[in-house]
């Protein structure tokens, strides 16, 4: 199976359909232009807001909006890359998952809804279970495969071994996949907002 592949619109719509069914509610936009305004469109301001490190996130231009610092949101992220003493910044770190708003990206939508996501450190899986009442997610259409065991073949042959030469291209040991969570449903009591924003483009890994 290939894992860089732009969907038919009719496994889209499909896809779409199955999202909402389980607590999402799916937008579909054309591109990382139209990606990047929907964005700011979804987050108001004043609002406190964190963001989970994505390549995605990167080729959108949301992570040069948030450094140009004219978007109006309380961006925690700011203060803990601010805070040189590593005692206080990881305390920083820990109260940031209480931002209002979270912004990432996933690594597989399988048509039957259930999102998938890995992480080293975990540090963005409170905000996407439960810490942030509202999240704004934003993939590339291409992470959307068949099934749920799909989702996680792309997270091990596809996705992992492309971030771990990321992660040694710059200095680091390699990468983990030390946590994974699938986002099966969202409960309407919890009242959160789950909005995915898909990009008729290939983005991210």
């Amino acid at each position: 199976m290939t894992y860089d592949t732009i969907p038919t619109a009719d496994i889209l719509a499909r896809t779409i359909a199955a999202l909402k069914e389980r607590g999402v509610e799916a937008i579909v936009v054309e591109n990382s232009a139209e990606a990047l305004a929907k964005v700011k469109e979804l987050i108001p301001a004043g609002v406190s807001l964190n963001n989970g490190s994505s390549r995605t996130l990167e080729q959108i231009g949301f992570v040069d909006y948030l450094k140009a610092g004219q978007h109006g949101w309380n961006n925690l992220h700011d203060a803990i890359l601010a805070e040189t003493d590593p005692v206080k910044q990881e305390e920083l770190r820990k109260q940031s998952v209480l931002s209002e708003y979270y912004v990432s990206s996933v690594h597989a939508i399988a048509e039957t809804g259930e999102m998938v996501v890995a992480s080293a450190s975990g540090s963005q899986l409170p905000h996407l279970t439960f810490t942030s009442q509202h999240l704004v997610l934003v993939a590339g259409t291409q992470k959307i495969v068949p099934t749920l065991d799909d989702a996680f073949a792309r997270l091990k042959d596809y996705v992992f071994p492309l971030e771990d030469a990321r992660m040694k291209s710059v200095g680091y040991p390699g990468s983990l996949m030390a946590k994974i969570l699938v986002m099966a449903h969202e409960l309407p009591m919890m009242g959160r907002t789950v909005k995915l924003i898909l990009v008729n483009e290939k983005l991210g890994f």
